[in-house]
């Protein structure tokens, strides 16, 4: 699509050029035309873009085509589209935005569906994974790529769902209070409020990969030996 719309742009702007020199002035009405024209263009594709990502949401099950249709209202077209999934990258504080078709049945602090997961750089200590199961099944760590998700079905729970997985690991709080928390928080959304840890990450995350690639712990001169023999 971009590809096109650069295409687009260079034939736009070449005829104007060609014209101008045809005519052997450059006048002020023919550049506010061709700029006109090129603005058109260039709506009226973003404006095809969004509207491929929403036609392949149309028959998603309801949470999952709400929080797609939310996530283009506000970041635009996905960089990425397949018929399970929309992905954007580097939006607001996270590094990574996903929203699923398959939805999945989650009942803290309340039923809802599971369909939007958003990710930040986050090295989580190994002795604090226990604490962030127990506390939440649905934020996720993964200690070799530096990565803590949280998935829910709108922004703000995975907001809310990452502050307090952060106050864990910092022992700011302990797993009860957190899901306490977390209970009262979604409470006051549904009364119309908007809890500052819902509204913002109260941290902020590493711009750089932080990954965990361990230690070897194998005789790699071995491993050699091992694999020129069986060449």
């Amino acid at each position: 699509m971009k590809k096109l719309l650069n295409i687009l742009l260079a034939g736009i702007t070449g005829t104007a050029i060609i014209m101008a020199c045809t005519n052997g002035t450059s006048t002020t009405a023919n550049t506010t035309e061709a700029t006109a024209v090129t603005t058109e263009a260039v709506q009226t594709t973003q404006a095809n873009q969004n509207q491929d990502a929403r036609a392949m949401v149309k028959d998603w099950p309801e949470t999952a085509k709400m929080a797609a249709n939310n996530m283009i209202d506000k970041y635009g077209q996905p960089h990425g589209i397949t018929p399970h999934m929309l992905i954007w990258h580097d939006t607001g504080p996270f590094k990574r935005t996903i929203v699923y078709k398959e939805e999945v049945q989650h009942d803290f602090p309340m039923p809802h569906k599971d369909v939007l997961e958003q990710f930040v750089n986050y090295q989580v200590p190994a002795d604090k994974f226990d604490e962030l199961a127990m506390y939440d099944g649905s934020v996720i760590a993964e200690r070799t790529k530096g990565e803590l998700s949280a998935r829910c079905d709108k922004e703000g729970a995975n907001i809310l769902a990452l502050n307090l997985a952060d106050d864990i690991i910092k022992g700011k709080r302990t797993v009860d209070e957190a899901r306490q928390l977390y209970a009262d928080a979604i409470m006051q959304m549904l009364q119309g409020q908007k809890p500052a840890y819902m509204q913002s990450l109260q941290f902020s995350p590493p711009a750089q990969n932080v990954g965990f690639t361990d230690k070897t712990v194998m005789d790699m001169s071995k491993v050699k030996q091992l694999k020129q023999d069986k060449q």
